[in-house]
């Protein structure tokens, strides 16, 4: 059954016998005797017949509208008329696997096998710039009788309206590339042939297409890419390398890999060609008055890289590196040299050095000749040659000098110093106490010490302060190995350096500051330390010669086995002269642990001593048999003052007996028994001393309390009988002085009473005075101060005036200024004017007019009627 084209009508029976078919309507009916279909068209009312029947109801015709077009699948053939076309049996012609496209037209129906292989749809519209890559898909010829092959592609350009065809097929719509400024386009061919320049094109060529504007690609033709242009400025270039031979934009032949720069002195902006691969971008090597760089494998005037060299270019400059060309080290800075600086140079090649003669050019005449000739001459260096250019200076080494590092004068105190090393001879000496700079055959020599030495070094201990200490702080910052060795002999002791060169020592006594050659350690003393003492626990640089004491615990056996412990400690010190003569200061340092050596020694002496005395005889006497062991006897059987070791004049001035425990616990339990009974024995023995002492002053007190009793009642009798006599004596006083003692009262009162009277008038004399001299002040004062104020009254009232006198002639100027002195003279004729004008218009020469009271002098008013005579006026 065919595929309709349009939509149904109105809904109906199949099987209805009457069908009506609306305008622009048809329906396909069936013929079952002869199985052929038929088209019915309306507007029709069709009576179906028994032998039809209708395949579908109504459906409307294909409406294919201006500007439009639908593809009909196998179309029926039509005549020159365009009248349909039937066979013998009356059923429509069709070009079976054909397709047909129908264009705007009158409504049309869709004959049996008719199908719509494509719905109505618009026709293409083909802007400007824009074009249709078609395809031929059967050899035709088209309207403007071009022959078609099937396969040929070719395009159809806008504007306009594309009209399809059954042998053409539409690939693609191509846009035009817009071709700006400083850009190109790369197009390839797909096929051989012409492009739109009219220059043939073989399969996959590439070129650019660089005119501005709109460019639409050819139908053989394809857009590979938009290539901008690299815009070359006085700070950037192009590196550009040939992928095949060709002929440049400045019209240079290039060869294959050839790599070249593209600057701003051959073209603004460049576009790279397709036989052109941009390698990358290239700034711009600037070099200031103080800079230079080394260019290795420079390009040479030919163009052609010379491997192997190198080029020295100082500023100031500005260049860009060619390809191939690379820079050693980057862009360095010119050597300036302070009078303290210097440069070891060694030679790459042999060349003539003139550096050293120029910096050695005098200022006299004769001498500046020499030092020309000598420049042309120079010094001839060889490959491998060291020299130094020293300060100051500014230098810039050639290609052919390697400048292998910058001396520095190294400053150095008067207890300072470094090791220098002679890389020739491998000589090493110290350079102490003044500003050294190392030449070129010279380098710093680091100085290994052996690692106890190095932790001793480093240590911030003090070694006579803290030499109880055992471990402490030490720096953190490492020793450099470079710089003399140094070490602060402190007060009192000494340390012994020995040089493994010489092989002899020598022994510095302090305060002094010890400074080791380059073949020269220290002597390091391994002493014991600790109770009881162990060997190697005290590590030291310095020997003290003491005054001092160590400490030590041994173990002692009396004759009756009984086992102690005693912790003794020993003043000791060296018996030394200063200065010391060689031999008795190495002899300091001949025992390598005097502390364990003596106190090995002593303990054995005590130890034989105790050995042959009970241990109640060393209960008592411990400090006379330790002490007679120790020191031992002189001549006259004295115990000695002290004990010398021979071998290194140690002496040992005393012993003290710290502590004496017994080491079995027996004998420890019975002595602390017998301790604890003579406590208490002494304790009782005191206790009754101390009673018969009590009671014996108590006895005392009594008989001093009874003499005193008896003292004290005569004293009391003796005082009673004064208190009678004294009583009686007093009845006798009192009796006859009471009438003179009133006599002297009332004398008494009036000498009184007139001293004081007079007293009173001085005072009210002084007080009246005093009121005056005040009051007199005061009126004094009031009138100075109304005088003042009346003063200030005054001037302030003259200011006043003055201050108002100043304002009206201000106002009076002002205001004549105002007027004006033409307005003043107006305003002073005014009036004489005005009267002289009305006296005109009355008629009269002259007037006079008086109240009745004034007097009017009749002399002088004729001469101011008349006006002044001449000769008056003369």
């Amino acid at each position: 059954m065919s595929k309709t084209g349009g939509n149904r009508g109105p809904e109906m029976a199949l099987d209805s016998s009457i069908i009506r078919i609306p305008p622009h309507h048809y329906i396909h009916v069936l013929d079952q005797n002869t199985n052929i279909a038929r088209v019915e068209i309306g507007p029709l009312t069709y009576i179906r017949q028994d032998n039809e029947r209708v395949l579908f109801p109504p459906v409307r015709m294909v409406m294919v509208p201006p500007r439009h077009y639908c593809v009909v699948a196998n179309p029926v053939c039509r005549d020159e008329d365009h009248e349909v076309l039937f066979d013998q049996s009356g059923q429509a012609k069709l070009r079976h696997a054909d397709l047909e496209i129908r264009l705007a037209q009158d409504p049309f129906p869709l004959y049996p096998g008719e199908e719509i292989q494509q719905d109505v749809t618009p026709l293409q519209i083909v802007y400007p710039d824009t074009a249709l890559r078609l395809q031929a898909l059967l050899d035709f010829e088209d309207k403007g009788g071009v022959k078609r092959v099937a396969g040929d592609e070719w395009l159809f350009e806008g504007p306009g309206t594309y009209i399809p065809r059954k042998e053409v097929v539409v690939l693609e719509t191509i846009k035009a590339t817009v071709i700006r400024e400083n850009q190109a386009i790369r197009l390839r061919a797909r096929k051989e042939g012409k492009d739109r320049g009219g220059v043939q094109r073989v399969t996959g060529e590439e070129w650019l297409v660089s005119k501005v504007g709109a460019y639409l690609p050819g139908a053989h033709e394809e857009v590979v890419d938009i290539v901008n242009a690299f815009i070359l400025t006085d700070k950037r270039a192009l590196h550009v390398r040939a992928l095949r031979p060709f002929k440049d934009a400045g019209g240079r032949d290039r060869r294959t890999g050839e790599e070249w720069l593209v600057t701003m002195a051959d073209r603004e902006a460049h576009i790279p060609s397709v036989a052109e691969e941009v390698v990358g971008v290239v700034d711009v090597t600037t070099l200031s008055s103080r800079q230079y760089c080394v260019i290795l494998d420079p390009v040479g005037t030919d163009g052609k890289p010379q491997l192997g060299q190198k080029k020295v270019v100082k500023g100031e400059r500005s260049f860009f590196l060619q390809p191939g060309e690379r820079l050693e080290n980057g862009i360095q800075n010119v050597y300036v040299l302070s009078e303290e600086e210097g440069l070891v140079l060694r030679a790459v090649e042999a060349f003539n050095d003139t550096e050293g003669e120029e910096a050695a050019e005098e200022e006299e005449e004769l001498v500046q000749e020499r030092a020309k000739r000598s420049r042309r001459s120079g010094v001839l260096r060889r490959p491998g040659d060291r020299w130094m250019l020293r300060g100051p200076i500014e230098y810039v080494p050639p290609a052919s000098v390697e400048v292998v590092l910058t001396q520095r004068a190294i400053p150095l105190d008067e207890n300072e110093g470094i090791y220098v090393r002679d890389i020739k001879t491998g000589k090493v000496r110290a350079v102490i106490g003044h500003t050294y700079m190392l030449n070129q055959d010279e380098e710093l020599w680091q100085k290994e010490l052996p690692p106890n030495v190095e932790a001793l070094l480093a240590s911030r201990l003090d070694p006579l302060a803290d030499r109880s200490t055992r471990h402490g702080a030490t720096d953190d910052q490492p020793r450099d190995k470079t710089h003399v060795v140094t070490f602060r002999v402190p007060h009192n002791a000494a340390v012994q350096v020995y040089d493994y060169r010489e092989k002899k020592a020598r022994v510095v006594f302090g305060p002094e500051m010890v400074m080791l050659g380059p073949d020269e350690q220290f002597t390091v003393l391994s002493l014991s330390g600790d109770k009881p003492k162990r060997a190697n626990v005290i590590k030291a640089i310095c020997l003290l010669l003491g005054p001092d004491f160590f400490t030590d615990v041994i173990i002692i056996e009396t004759a009756d086995h009984a086992r102690l412990q005693l912790q003794l400690s020993y003043n000791w010190h060296f018996d030394t002269k200063k200065p010391a003569d060689p031999v008795a200061a190495a002899a300091l340092f001949s025992v390598p642990d005097f502390v364990g050596d003596a106190c090995k020694a002593i303990a054995s002496r005590i130890r034989g001593a105790v050995a042959s005395v009970q241990f109640d005889d060393f209960h008592k006497n411990s400090n006379r048999i330790i002490c007679s062991a120790v020191f031992g006897f002189d001549e006259k059987l004295a115990v000695r003052p002290s004990y010398r070791f021979i071998q290194n004049n140690l002496v040992i001035s005393s012993v003290d007996i710290q502590s004496v425990e017994p080491v079995d616990q027996r004998t420890r339990d019975a002595l602390q028994k017998s301790v604890q009974l003579a406590i208490e024995i002494t304790t009782n023995s005191q206790e009754a001393t101390a009673r018969h002492e009590a009671e014996r002053l108590e006895q005392e007190a009594r008989g001093k309390l009874e003499r005193q009793k008896i003292t004290d009642q005569a004293e009391a009798e003796k005082a009673r009988k004064e208190l009678l006599e004294l009583e009686a004596l007093s009845a006798s006083v009192e009796s006859t002085g009471a009438a003179k003692a009133e006599a002297q009262s009332q004398a008494e009162a009036a000498r009184i009473r007139g001293e004081a009277a007079v007293n009173e008038a001085k005072l009210k004399a002084e007080a009246q005075r005093i009121e005056a001299e005040a009051e007199l002040q005061r009126l004094a004062k009031a009138r100075e101060q109304e005088l003042s104020y009346k003063k200030e009254m005054d001037r302030l009232e003259v200011e006043k005036q003055e201050r108002l006198a100043q304002l009206e002639s201000q106002r009076f100027k002002e205001m004549m200024e105002s007027l004006g002195s033409d307005t003043l003279k107006e305003i002073a004729r005014a009036g004489p004017e005005l009267q002289v004008k009305m006296l005109q218009s009355l008629g009269l020469n002259s007037t006079l007019i008086t109240d009745g009271s004034t007097p009017i002098n009749l002399f002088t008013t004729a001469n101011g009627l008349l006006g002044a005579l001449p000769g008056q006026a003369q």
